[in-house]
């Protein structure tokens, strides 16, 4: 899928690489021996990502809930112990791992080479092209990127999808937002033209919003289209095994496509 998240600018950038030198002093220590002695698997996520991860009504409680979920609780049962989901804007959720208060990242995060100075990428467990979400009255207008030359067009602050504005759509302005329901609305009231998500993604939101749509243009083939990863700290060799071997299973067994299907359908009624 996506993919999700890529740059993180460069101060943002910097950042992560101060924290992870701190944060992984104790690198050399068995990450899956210190999970498991705690009793808990602490995951960051941005939970604005249906059907990967999104808030919902359960049982009159607000929870978090998605495909992603799913994949963290399998990761959690095999190494019996509970799962504690830790929400935050999507810019901050690399460096809760880099700073030791997440155990792994899981998000709709991309590989990139900067990023794998510095953390340990598991094995793609999705991919995902990209699209734009344009008011549905508009969609005559915008038929080509070139379409959107001088507009304003939102995409979440350090993702991969603002670099397709940044490197693609160079004659557009960036609106870069925490968080994709923030782009959704700016359409909705005009004060974008577009908003970059990520396919799937942008078809829950679309279904839930029938003045929006999709717009009928050729997205930029990324040059790295590495797919959703789960992220760990460097060096986490153990817990980076433990994680493939669950991502396998799920891919193998049809697991995977059937969490994302079920969750997608969720995602339609959420509230």
């Amino acid at each position: 899928m996506k993919m999700k998240k890529l740059g993180l600018g460069l101060i943002g950038l910097a950042a992560v690489f101060t924290l992870a030198a701190c944060g992984n002093s104790n690198a050399s220590e068995n990450q899956v021996d210190k999970i498991k002695k705690n009793g808990t698997l602490t995951v960051a996520l941005s939970a604005d990502y249906p059907p990967f991860e999104f808030q919902t009504l359960k049982d009159g409680k607000n929870t978090i809930v998605g495909s992603d979920i799913d994949l963290a609780n399998a990761v959690g049962k095999k190494l019996g112990v509970k799962v504690k989901f830790s929400n935050m804007d999507f810019s901050n959720v690399l460096a809760s791992v880099s700073s030791g208060k997440a155990d792994l990242a899981i998000s709709g995060i991309t590989y990139t080479e900067e990023r794998a100075k510095v953390y340990n990428f598991s094995k793609i467990y999705y991919h995902s092209p990209n699209s734009i979400i344009i008011k549905k009255s508009n969609l005559d207008k915008y038929t080509s990127l070139s379409a959107f030359d001088g507009k304003q067009v939102a995409a979440q602050k350090g993702s991969m999808q603002e670099q397709i504005v940044l490197q693609d759509m160079k004659k557009s302005t960036d609106i870069a937002l925490s968080t994709i329901g923030d782009e959704v609305n700016q359409v909705k009231t005009g004060k974008v033209e577009g908003a970059v998500v990520e396919t799937l993604i942008a078809q829950s939101f679309v279904d839930a919003n029938p003045d929006l749509t999709l717009a009928k243009v050729e997205m930029p083939k990324l040059k790295n289209d590495f797919g959703m990863s789960v992220v760990m700290p460097k060096d986490s060799s153990e817990l980076t095994k433990v994680v493939n071997e669950v991502i396998s299973q799920m891919l193998e067994d049809g697991t995977m496509d059937k969490n994302i299907q079920k969750n997608y359908e969720l995602a339609k009624t959420a509230k």
